[in-house]
């Protein structure tokens, strides 16, 4: 977003109330609303919504309220704007695709939708939906809202198949993978983050994102207390989600407090002072076909930090690690696996991580630069732009 504000674009977002990671509407928000009009430059609009909370009955409503506040409230507070192009992002879930759809009817407007999760596949995969008639359902769903998109981007390579599927036009499906923010291109030249208490001679692992299910905590714990008599290595946790209060409780009952540290969540700025205290970059995703197919999005800021990762996954993810050199990777839900290849990289020279961590640096600023990506998003939006009317 700032990098097309950077080039002259205009750009305003509609999106909901704050509530996320806690499931409760921003204090600051309630009191001032004002305060969350502007990001980067662009003009933010929300329409009301439920919030999260916890529970899959309230996350659905969340997804239910945000689809029909902003396919209501949407076309009446940007009444009288006028855009070229409309750009959804849609990390989840799907149904972010249809105030967009409804706003393109009112605006004369072409949509680009960037699908950056697989539904229905997803749904089932972390166990959400496992009725085969509503995973049914759900993709007449998803054929729906491919079907009125003019340009369908994926994330990875594997995901243009899925795609595919539901997509009866497959002319207008293109790749278009995740960006390396350049905030991330230092780690070595900030300041440690005070967070993390200073012990010399420890290896750290840093695991930072979505606790979630589909990062399976369960197998990264499990190779943690694999590991627990080694007093040498500590695990990062940088994050949090709907398996944080899982992960605190498994991590008190395994007796796991002098190994695992639970930080939290902190903002995207201040990452960078917690990746400096790294020595390997963890990222993991469940066993499961979709998931074989994701590149998740913490790898590229991972590469461009030039710190050697260490994956727990399969597929696509798993491939990208050995390709750009940039680290090892195990199969996904190997607990052992990842357990031994933690070893193995504490076991190395400091200038062999090294090596490793400027192989991912140069892979991403290769694959993964966002002014050749930006370029390339423009040009998508040049190619839809006829369409317009």
């Amino acid at each position: 977003m700032q990098e097309l504000v950077s080039r002259g674009h205009s750009i305003s977002v509609l999106t909901g109330y704050p509530n996320y990671p806690g499931g409760i509407i921003f204090k600051d928000f309630r009191e001032n609303p004002k305060m969350f009009s502007q990001f980067s430059g662009s003009t933010v609009w929300r329409v009301p919504l439920l919030a999260r909370k916890k529970g899959g009955l309230n996350l659905i409503l969340n997804y239910l309220s945000f689809m029909m506040g902003a396919s209501i409230w949407g076309p009446f507070k940007l009444r009288g704007q006028k855009f070229d192009v409309i750009f959804v992002y849609e990390p989840s879930p799907v149904t972010v695709g249809i105030p967009a759809i409804v706003l393109s009817k009112f605006k004369h407007i072409p949509v680009v939708f960037w699908v950056l999760d697989l539904w229905p596949e997803t749904l089932s995969a972390i166990g959400v939906l496992h009725s085969k008639k509503l995973l049914r359902m759900v993709g007449w769903l998803v054929r729906g809202i491919y079907k009125r998109c003019n340009l369908i981007l994926g994330q990875s390579k594997g995901f243009i198949g899925n795609i595919a599927k539901y997509c009866d036009d497959t002319n207008k499906i293109r790749y278009f993978p995740n960006w390396a923010e350049e905030v991330y291109s230092n780690s070595e030249a900030v300041e440690l983050a005070t967070e993390v208490p200073l012990v010399d001679g420890l290896f750290n692992v840093l695991f930072a994102g979505n606790i979630g299910e589909a990062q399976d905590f369960p197998a990264i714990i499990d190779a943690v207390e694999l590991l627990k008599s080694n007093v040498n290595i500590r695990w990062l946790i940088v994050g949090d989600g709907r398996m944080s209060d899982w992960l605190k409780q498994e991590v008190a009952k395994r007796r796991l407090q002098d190994v695992v540290l639970l930080l939290g969540r902190f903002p995207f700025e201040s990452m960078p002072s917690f990746y400096a205290h790294a020595d390997a970059l963890l990222v993991s995703l469940k066993a499961d076909p979709v998931f074989a197919l994701t590149i998740p999005g913490k790898v590229q800021s991972y590469l461009m930090s030039g710190i050697p990762l260490v994956g727990m996954l399969d597929g696509e993810g798993a491939n990208l690690i050995r390709e750009s050199k940039a680290g090892l990777a195990c199969s996904a839900g190997d607990s052992k696996g990842l357990a031994q290849l933690v070893i193995k990289l504490s076991n190395m020279t400091k200038i062999e991580r090294m090596a490793m961590g400027k192989c991912g640096l140069n892979y991403a600023k290769q694959e993964f630069d966002r002014t050749k990506l930006v370029d390339q998003l423009e040009s998508f939006f040049d190619e839809v732009a006829s369409l317009k009317g």
